[in-house]
């Protein structure tokens, strides 16, 4: 044998060898190893993420040299770059560079790929962590099997003021039922550990605090203090960490003058300190060059030394830490360690995902395929969508409708529309056209009866003044049994950059129901939408009311399961509904004053309004069914429990009407007196139960001193001795059952 060929397969065989030998190591001694073959340069390019050059969820820096960026290794991260056969191109191209460190693909993955589900609040509606996880699952699998590692959700903020246009993207007002649904999200989109081929790296955001913007700006700043910011915006980021989230994404606020990019006690104390955070944060959208605009930093130069410093891992789109971070090394200003840590922290997770044994085992065409097309995912979404509408009223047991009504009329400027249905933050799929979407029409066309007849008048558009559209309306409406009226937003009115002053419904819409409802005919109204809002007359005028929201691919088919009754709704409101933007913001946890708000009269007596009410349109926790539930038998094991001792609560739900149906059971608690004002009331726990129609069943609650702790003035988190009220009820306004117990030293 020739003796250079047998000195090469001896070498062969000795890296084979070796590789095999690194591949057994822990993760974390071979990503010391990649660590140490590394320049610095190579090290601040893992830092350092782009955005693809198709689409842009932020202000675009143009890169002519990009390709080339990523084949020397000053690249480590591509967002916006879709399906297998892009991404596999562009790992191509890191795999051709020195130390073939493969990139990370990110995307905002917020609810669905292809398959849409409803956005983010108004699953949060259904209270099922269930169907929130297994959403986030199937999202999960189309994403990952288009190459995706990587999803910039959930979002987790907590968001009580409705103007704000990115509330669609969270679980709402509650830290209670935000923590579980982020808990259930995380677990949804990375399965039992990262690196399983059908799952994807979750990412909590936005930390912290930016749903409490002010004025419900976004982007705008946030002022709070201390105690509320641990009790009621970081709980949920907490839960995300104890549920495994592999990544963090900093906020584009500043939190009391400190913009949260460059935030240290946020990012370093608390995330990575306190609450031993092993991920790695990302900035959001060319946020570490923003803080020059906060006024913060001077320049690029000392906004990445601010940023990196606090403990923000990797630079999405500034070319700050790029242009800079090397230079802030040799200056002495920025340990190298400080460097190590933050690459040390993204490698870790691009070997748990397996992409240094396989670049490409996410880019695979055939199973793309195959994830988007498999009929089982359009079922899901459609029954998580039928458990994300809210009925908000149903005067005379209108609804629902009958599959074998005569004549229906079906109007308004979203009864046709396909795209509208997928809400803010869907996703353009690379060769998915719309045609997969279910609209309205089409949902309600496939339930009723051969013998029904449906008539249709699109009205009025979502915007504008123009009615030209209202009198053949009208004359449809006249030749139906009953009307149903598809009316909200336009589905890029909510989300990023989408804050509104005035939230009521756009346009003339309101003016066009004003029109039918002088036909005499019953409405049942729909209303679309990304967040609540103000529609006080159609409110008090409609027949039946249906919050549909933005419900996805599936909307038509899950909007008419639950206009005929094949599904009975369950939901509840996620967030308060205002009667006008004046209220805001307003939430069920309020504290009382010295003159509590009890009534909207006796204004020296009273913290109240001249002008509005002090009490919501819809309240935390509401939701009708079609059938009815009796709450009875409120049993507590002890009027007295010690701080080591648990509380159990038993309540008995009968379901006293004719349909199945399910209710979800609420148990709020009030410290009556404590060393600092607490809440009037506060969700602790809920169960939500199926009942057939006579039935009854008896649920248990349990609870403990967690359960009755909160954050003192010292931010210690403790219970204290004392009397507690216990309030079981059907929404936070509609408290069934009372109690009280005391919690003893």
């Amino acid at each position: 044998m020739n003796f250079k060929l047998s000195l090469s397969l001896i070498i062969l065989c000795a890296n084979m060898a070796s590789f095999a030998q690194i591949q057994q190591k822990p993760i974390s001694q071979r990503v010391d190893s990649v660590l140490l073959l590394m320049t610095l340069e190579e090290k601040i390019g893992q830092l350092n993420q782009y955005n693809d050059d198709w689409t842009a969820t932020g202000p675009v820096t143009v890169d002519s040299d990009k390709a080339k960026q990523i084949s020397n290794g000053q690249v480590g991260s591509l967002l916006n770059c879709l399906g297998a056969e892009r991404t596999r191109s562009w790992q191509e191209k890191a795999m051709q560079s020195r130390m073939k460190i493969p990139l990370l693909f990110g995307q905002d993955v917020i609810h669905g790929y292809k398959t849409t589900f409803p956005i983010p609040l108004a699953e949060a509606c259904s209270w099922d962590m269930d169907a929130i996880k297994l959403s986030a699952q199937v999202a999960a699998n189309e994403a990952s099997a288009g190459g995706i590692h990587w999803t910039f959700a959930p979002m987790v903020d907590i968001a009580r003021d409705p103007r704000w246009g990115r509330v669609m993207e969270g679980a709402g007002e509650d830290p209670y039922l935000g923590s579980l649904i982020a808990k259930a999200r995380v677990q949804g989109f990375q399965d039992e550990k990262l690196g399983g081929i059908n799952s994807v790296m979750a990412c909590a955001k936005h930390f912290a605090a930016y749903g409490a913007a002010i004025g419900g700006r976004d982007y705008n700043s946030v002022d709070m203090s201390d105690r509320l910011l641990w009790e009621t915006y970081l709980p949920p980021f907490k839960a995300a960490v104890d549920a495994g989230v592999a990544t963090f994404m900093n906020s584009f606020n500043d939190i009391n003058g400190v913009p949260a990019t460059g935030n240290t006690y946020l990012q370093r104390d608390i995330l990575k300190g306190k609450w031993g955070f092993t991920g790695f944060v990302v900035s959001d959208w060319g946020s570490v060059g923003e803080m020059i605009n906060h006024g913060n930093v001077k320049n690029r130069y000392e906004a990445a030394l601010c940023a990196i410093t606090a403990g923000c891992d990797m630079d999405m789109e500034s070319r700050c830490y790029k242009n800079n971070l090397t230079q802030l090394v040799n200056d002495n200003k920025v340990p190298l360690a400080l460097i190590d840590d933050a690459v040390r922290r993204i490698l870790q997770k691009k070997f748990e995902l397996g992409l240094f044994d396989d670049p490409y085992r996410f880019c695979n065409a055939e199973r793309e395929q195959e994830a988007l097309n498999n009929p089982e995912h359009a079922k899901i979404a459609r029954k998580v969508a039928a458990k994300s509408i809210v009925l908000l009223k149903n005067e005379n047991q209108l609804l629902p409708v009958s599959k074998n009504t005569k004549t229906i009329a079906f109007i308004g400027p979203l009864v046709k529309a396909l795209k509208q249905n997928k809400g803010f933050w869907d996703i353009e799929v690379p060769g998915v056209d719309s045609n997969f979407i279910v609209s309205q029409w089409e949902g309600v066309q496939n339930c009723v009866s051969a013998a029904t007849k449906l008539l249709y008048a699109k009205g009025c558009d979502i915007e504008g003044d123009n009615k030209d559209g209202f009198a053949e309306a009208v004359s449809v409406a006249k030749q139906a049994d009953v009307i149903i009226l598809s009316i909200g937003e336009k589905r890029d009115m909510s989300g990023e950059a989408r804050s509104r002053s005035k939230i009521g419904i756009p346009g003339v819409q309101e003016d066009l129901f004003k029109e039918l409802l002088a036909t005499g005919k019953p409405i049942v109204v729909l209303i679309n939408a990304g967040r609540p809002l103000v529609f006080n007359f159609i409110a008090g005028h409609a027949n039946a009311i249906l919050y549909t929201w933005w419900l996805g691919s599936e909307a038509g088919n899950a909007i008419a399961d639950v206009l005929f009754g094949d599904y009975n709704p369950s939901a509840k409101l996620a967030i308060t509904f205002p009667r006008s933007v004046g209220q805001i913001p307003i939430y069920y946890s309020h504290f009382n004053t010295g003159r509590p708000a009890t009534g909207d009269a006796n204004h020296h007596q009273n913290s109240s309004y001249l002008d509005e009410s002090i009490f919501p349109e819809y309240a935390f926790g509401y939701g009708l069914s079609y059938t009815s539930f009796v709450y009875s038998d409120l049993k507590l094991s002890s009027a007295k429990i010690k701080s080591n001792e648990t509380l159990e609560v038993s309540v008995t739900i009968k379901n006293t009407g004719k349909y199945d149906g399910e209710e979800i059971v609420q148990l709020y608690l009030r410290d009556k007196v404590g060393s600092i004002a607490r809440p009037t009331k506060e969700l602790k726990d809920f169960s939500k139960i199926a009942l057939k129609a006579g039935e009854s069943k008896t649920i248990k609650f349990a609870i403990d001193k967690e359960k009755l702790s909160f954050y003192n003035q010292k931010l210690e988190w403790a219970a204290e001795p004392g009397d507690f009220d216990l309030m079981i009820g059907a929404s936070s306004d509609d408290i069934r059952l009372k109690d009280t117990f005391e919690l003893l030293n």
